[in-house]
């Protein structure tokens, strides 16, 4: 028989928020549109997050830094929550992360268009001021 005390491995809410650099609001909201799930300790004092959920939003901060839309990680979770599985999770992240990249190339190629754009007006402005002088 495993003694383990399950509500001692729960995270508080407040103490994980502050941990990861969230608000509380944040992760409820999280738990609002089905992201993550917290669980009320044995003693029922507090809500936290189990330390699974703690490595599920962590992953999901990551996510979100890649700019992944809050549908795509409700999408991604019904994926992995549908057999438990990674390996199901898997295809569908890699395919959102192609997208993503090809996002990011798109912007890329034009921020580097608009900083040529910018070099040569300033070499303009900058010749035209040599002259006036």
């Amino acid at each position: 028989m495993n003694n383990i005390d399950v509500s001692s491995q729960i995270t508080a809410i407040g103490d994980l928020a502050k941990s990861v650099g969230l608000t509380t609001r944040t992760l409820r909201y999280w738990e609002e549109v089905g992201i993550i799930e917290s669980e009320e300790r044995a003693d029922g004092a507090i809500r936290g997050y189990s330390p699974y959920f703690v490595r599920r939003i962590k992953f999901i901060i990551k996510l979100k830094y890649l700019g992944l839309t809050i549908k795509e990680m409700q999408d991604l979770y019904a994926a992995y929550g549908e057999a438990k599985e990674t390996s199901q999770m898997i295809p569908k992240l890699i395919a959102i992360l192609d997208k993503h990249t090809r996002m990011v190339d798109e912007k890329v190629s034009k921020l580097n268009s608009l900083r040529k754009e910018i070099v040569e007006y300033r070499q303009k402005m900058a010749q035209k001021h040599a002259e006036g002088n």
